[in-house]
């Protein structure tokens, strides 16, 4: 008898890769899923973040940082073509 397939498990948060602009790097930053995919897209994960470093600038004591750019994790970054020569 054939095996049934499973169907994708639906994730709970969608992780991200966070850049700032004094060029520090954040791996895997949770965000819940249910904030993501409607008309802005990954938008409200900056607001996630942001809020989330909030939380954790005021239990260091020091100053949040801003963010310059964020990705999912996990996306491979296309590189350049190499020339050939």
């Amino acid at each position: 008898m054939a095996r049934k397939k499973s169907k994708p498990l639906e994730a709970e948060f969608v992780m991200f890769d966070v850049v700032y602009v004094d060029g520090s790097r954040r791996s895997n930053r949770r965000v819940p899923t249910e904030l993501l995919g409607g008309l802005d897209g990954d938008e409200p994960a900056r607001d996630a973040i942001m809020e989330q470093d909030r939380i954790i600038a005021e239990k260091s004591g020091m100053p949040p940082l801003e963010i310059e750019s964020l990705a999912r994790s996990g996306k491979p970054v296309e590189k350049p073509a190499r020339k050939a020569g």
